[in-house]
């Protein structure tokens, strides 16, 4: 593997990302909200996340900018980064997939809003953030730049700290107990530990 290779690999990932996300969302759309949560604020981070995740590791993918940021490359670190990747990209569809039009991209709760405990959200309360971060754990391994590599790791640390609680807390007004009893017996992200 080289840098090309697994800049590529990026590059085809992240394609996927958001040809994973498009159905979903375009369904959820058509589910009318019965509330939505601090829709500037939400705005604002998710356009943040946005650029640390996507658009600049983009640049660096499709132009190898900023050079003066690049630190040596290691082919079988970018071998296990694209595996890391992919292992995310699974768990980012089968989160969408449980989810089904439950799913919103901001603080929402949909007409009909059903508490969702199966598939993967059996094992974690949070498994779309599970994903992002193999991804941008991925993204680091894949792209050896200090910029780049790590911009990830920021854009989902930023989106992950801010929004967790509050969205727990929605999902508290929402189910009451019943997601309290859900809380009890799961982990957020990493099954049994965390």
């Amino acid at each position: 593997m080289t840098v090309f290779h697994a800049r590529m690999i990026w590059l085809i990932g992240t394609l996927l990302w958001f040809a994973i996300r498009y159905p979903y969302q375009r369904r959820s759309r058509a589910v009318p909200k019965a509330s939505s949560k601090d829709r500037r604020k939400e705005r604002t981070l998710l356009a943040i996340t946005g650029l640390l995740v996507h658009v600049v590791p983009m640049i660096y993918a499709l132009s190898g900018w900023p050079q003066f940021a690049d630190y040596p490359f290691h082919p079988a670190v970018a071998v296990i980064g694209a595996a890391v990747f992919a292992f995310g990209l699974w768990l980012f569809w089968r989160s969408h997939r449980d989810l089904g039009t439950n799913w919103s991209i901001a603080l929402d709760i949909r007409a009909k809003h059903q508490l969702v405990t199966q598939g993967v959200y059996q094992y974690v309360r949070h498994p779309m953030y599970s994903a992002f971060w193999l991804n941008a754990l991925g993204q680091l391994l894949l792209l050896p730049n200090w910029i780049a590599g790590p911009a990830g790791l920021f854009g989902i640390a930023l989106l992950y700290f801010v929004r967790v609680a509050r969205e727990e807390r929605m999902m508290l007004e929402t189910f009451g107990e019943d997601y309290r009893a859900y809380m009890a017996r799961t982990r957020r992200l990493i099954p049994g530990i965390y």
